[in-house]
């Protein structure tokens, strides 16, 4: 009996609203027990493929090549040969998907129970009741709960979980059949790092369980380099690098590969600019529109900076009087307590990391000191104004701005981006025709075009949307703008690109930041300080190097020792 379990033979997709292949001659194999990794960002053609590979693309869509399955009870499948009904029982059974935002792969008007019960008996010909203890055997194999609790959360309704648990609902119910193969489709983006890490270590330790096949689709090189033995990297719908994880990660001979590597936030290093794909990519057309890649030379601003300019920074910034204090802040919601005697003082022209886990109180500050929360004790002052006084509130407002983390869901469908950049100008100084004039500022000094005024949200991507909603929060040259998470949900070269952003602005405007996460990689190289928040409280603060390589609490040794890609070579 073979070891193989899948085989891509040349695989291309073409959809008829597009131009180019989105999934371009892909090859590849994979045996049982082995985990592919499937890098490259979004658009590279990572979930075109797994889609593929399954038979749920749209009809329309124009899929070539051949997907060769090979399961242990019967002879080889071309799966691009099979009738619906065929591709039915081999998805669930043979092969499960875990999708992005598991979230919208759920019914919310049924209870989880109901949802996983039925997976399983779409399968198996079991009574309800065998199928209802098989649902509370996988809540516990993958860690979700014991009986008692599994139980209770069975009968909860998808939006009454939390976001890993939510996830680890979906892996219980892509392996409630035991599948030969599983693809995990981007499972982890916008997690914790320590739900992040639970979920690979359970991805991981299920595999070895049942001997299973794994297809992990992400563009964080970081967790590859934890979860795989293979990496097949994508870019423009080809594999342009494949081979075993530790060879590809030591030495990248594609200058796309080597620029995913260099744009991660690397926290043992200190960078005053992070590299992005495009410094390492130089794209060319020829009189066919065939696109060629050449290597670029990498500027001298990636290098490491010196290790006293930080201290020597953050020295400068503490000399000044304080823009931002909190002391004592206490917010409750019902009888829980949510932050729980939090103070702090931000400078101006600092950026104060803020990270913690989901649920610690993170973006409840945010919104208290904001003003649309408000405290049930403490005070809190800007720029020597008591912010508990409606005056002072009202004053406050222009000056602090905030950039949320869903840049769609930050922006009106139905108004233009200039519009919406245009708007806080409106509601300060009523309509005036030179108003338009600082929009195309703004939309230049975010990197984006004056004539991009007159589009729409949903024609951006999600790096553009996020550009535009810095504009929007730059427009009455505010001293403070709160970042929530505003780089979670990026791929990493976007996610670079928005993050050298920002710290330009500050050069420019000289405003604070108040840089909130879960990735303590990502707040470590944007901030000047980094404050740790645990169920409510500041459990640590100090200058970012001191807490990144000296933690004080065993939490801060938690966050940082559930960072991806330790494993990578430095420096790359």
């Amino acid at each position: 009996m073979t070891n193989l379990v899948l085989q891509v033979q040349n695989l291309s997709v073409m959809f008829p609203s597009q131009a180019r292949r989105a999934v371009d001659g892909v090859s590849f194999a994979l045996d049982r027990g082995q985990t592919l990794g499937l890098v490259g960002e979004s658009g590279s053609g990572k979930s075109v493929t797994a889609l593929a590979l399954l038979g749920l693309l749209p009809a329309a869509a124009q899929v070539q090549g051949e997907v060769w399955f090979y399961p242990q009870s019967r002879g080889p499948v071309n799966l691009g040969q099979l009738t619906p009904r065929e591709r039915r029982h081999l998805r669930g059974s043979h092969l499960g998907m875990i999708f992005q935002d598991p979230l919208s792969s759920l019914n919310p008007v049924y209870t989880c129970g109901f949802q996983l019960v039925e997976a399983i008996r779409q399968h198996r010909r079991i009574p309800r009741a065998a199928a209802w203890d098989r649902a509370l055997e996988l809540l516990g194999a993958v860690n979700l709960a014991g009986p008692e609790l599994a139980r209770t959360l069975l009968q909860r309704y998808p939006h009454q979980l939390s976001g890993g648990q939510i996830q680890r609902l979906m892996i219980a119910m892509a392996i409630s059949c035991q599948p030969e193969l599983l693809i995990a489709d981007e499972p982890t983006t916008a997690l914790d790092v320590t739900v992040q890490a639970g979920i690979v270590q359970l991805l991981s330790r299920l595999q070895q369980q049942q001997n299973m096949a794994l297809i992990f689709i992400t563009h964080d090189l970081g967790l590859i380099a934890d979860l795989a033995d293979w990496i097949a990297v994508m870019y423009q719908g080809s594999i342009v690098e494949a081979g075993p994880v530790g060879e590809v990660f030591r030495d990248p001979q594609h200058p796309y590969t080597q620029g995913l590597l260099a744009c991660r936030p690397q926290p043992q290093r200190q960078m005053l600019y992070l590299p992005t794909v495009a410094d390492f990519l130089g794209v060319t057309k020829d009189s066919r529109g065939g696109i060629h890649i050449q290597a670029k030379a990498i500027s001298p601003e990636q290098q490491q900076v010196d290790p006293d300019l930080a201290h020597r920074r953050l020295q400068q910034l503490t000399q000044q009087p304080p823009l931002l204090q909190v002391q004592d802040l206490q917010v409750r919601l019902g009888h829980h307590l949510v932050l729980d005697q939090v103070s702090f003082t931000l400078f101006p022209g600092e950026t104060l990391g803020l990270v913690g886990e989901s649920g610690c109180g993170k973006t409840t500050l945010a919104r208290t000191i904001l003003g649309l929360v408000q405290p049930a004790g403490g005070r809190v002052w800007f720029a020597g104004q008591d912010l508990g006084q409606p005056r002072a509130r009202e004053a406050s407002r222009q000056h602090i701005q905030v950039v949320f983390q869903d840049p769609f869901a930050s922006l009106d469908p139905r108004q233009t981006v200039g519009a919406a950049i245009r708007e806080p100008l409106v509601i300060r100084q009523g309509p005036r025709p030179q108003q338009w004039e600082r929009v195309a500022e703004l939309l230049t000094q975010v990197g984006l075009q004056p004539d991009h005024r007159d589009r729409y949200p949903h024609e951006f991507s999600g790096g553009q949307r996020q550009r535009v909603c810095i504009a929007r929060a730059l427009a009455l040259n505010p001293q403070l703008i709160i970042c929530d998470e505003s780089v979670s949900s990026l791929d990493v070269s976007v996610q670079a690109q928005i993050l050298n952003l920002l710290k330009r602005l500050q050069q420019q405007f000289h405003c604070a930041y108040i840089f909130i996460s879960h990735n303590l990689a990502v707040v470590k190289f944007m901030s000047d300080r980094i404050m740790v928040m645990y169920a409510g409280k500041i459990v640590e603060v100090g200058p970012a190097e001191a807490v990144y390589h000296h933690p004080q609490q065993a939490y801060t040794r938690s966050l940082i020792a559930a960072i991806p890609g330790q494993k990578l070579p430095q420096g790359t």
